[in-house]
């Protein structure tokens, strides 16, 4: 566990030294927002490339403050080290995200990247893959994880018995694992709008689906 804890510090905080370096050799102007189209449509100050950075670490506080706050709640010590685990392992694939973007965002404003179809990989098949693998790594882990009031797939229905939430756990994991590897497909062959739109679409049905699933599942436990 101890090793899990260092790694999701040093994931959270890494993003802002790296940043903070890379200050010294981006230009004054850089590209602040593309559109769907791949291109610039405001060019901004290049401290603002620390804005991720700084959300990196407030998300990584407040899942410090939650992952105490569910182990108050949790009395089987057991059971709080899996969910603790589980928090952390969370945590650290979010955080791997944000250290790829701000690497990417870095480049795209060191670059002046004014299209970004011009690059290799544009800003929607980086976000959406890096999505895709973080669901499948979530799908995982949701299997382990016991019933509890703050991660997990959470429903009035799935909250129901230990049953329901191991049965709704595996069931919402292994839809999380498929729903990323074709996120992560999708995100290879398409780009831009094509690209979010289908992305999204894949979480549109995923998400329901599990919500069916927990009260199907509660009628029948």
């Amino acid at each position: 566990m101890k090793v899990f804890k260092i790694i999701f510090c040093i994931t959270m905080f890494l993003p802002l030294p790296v940043t903070l370096i890379a200050l010294i050799f981006l230009p004054d102007q850089i590209p602040a927002h593309y559109g769907f189209d791949n291109q610039v449509t405001r060019w901004g100050s290049k401290y603002e490339t620390l804005i991720l950075p700084l959300l990196s670490i407030l998300m990584g506080l407040v899942m410090i403050g939650v992952m105490k706050l569910a182990a108050k709640m949790e009395q089987s010590e057991e059971k709080r080290e899996k969910n603790e685990k589980g928090c952390l392992i969370t945590g650290i694939a979010s955080f791997l995200i944000f250290n790829v973007m701000d690497l990417y965002f870095i480049y795209t404003s060191y670059a002046k990247v004014e299209n970004l179809s011009e690059v290799p990989v544009d800003l929607m098949q980086l976000l959406f893959i890096l999505l895709g693998i973080f669901m499948v790594v979530i799908g995982r882990i949701m299997p382990g994880i016991s019933r509890n009031s703050i991660i997990g797939l959470r429903t009035a229905w799935s909250m129901k018995n230990e049953t329901v939430w191991h049965q709704s756990q595996r069931f919402g994991g292994f839809m999380a694992a498929a729903a990323g590897f074709l996120m992560i497909v999708v995100s290879v062959f398409t780009r831009g709008f094509v690209c979010f739109a289908c992305s999204m679409g894949i979480l549109a049905v995923m998400v329901p689906v599990d919500v069916i699933y927990t009260y199907r599942i509660s009628k029948k436990y």
